[in-house]
């Protein structure tokens, strides 16, 4: 098991939206990331910097952010376009985080 951290950027103003969407995931989405091995997905916000802080712990060798040629994972980035930093493909702009200390 891999854990694999990143960050993305909340737009002003939309943690509430952010956070109901996410209460919301769709069911088929949900089920395409545990398929692709994503055993736990945690999202962190630091509101003084409307940062977010993702966390996975992911069998195999790849992460939601490889999902991006899904078409579910395409409506969702579209989806949430208007609430996040966004690249022109709608994906959100993720700064991949690089691990230097794990306790067990």
């Amino acid at each position: 098991m891999k854990r694999i951290a990143f960050k993305m950027h909340l737009n002003e103003g939309q943690k509430r939206e952010y956070i109901k969407r996410h209460n919301e995931i769709w069911p088929e989405l949900k089920q395409l990331l545990k398929d692709s091995g994503i055993n736990e997905y945690s999202i962190f916000i630091d509101e003084s910097t409307n940062t977010l802080f993702g966390f996975q712990k992911v069998s195999g060798d790849g992460s939601s952010q490889d999902l991006g040629e899904t078409e579910i994972i395409k409506k969702w980035w579209a989806f949430m376009a208007d609430v996040m930093e966004t690249n022109p493909d709608n994906s959100p702009v993720t700064k991949m985080l690089d691990e230097i200390f794990y306790m067990k």
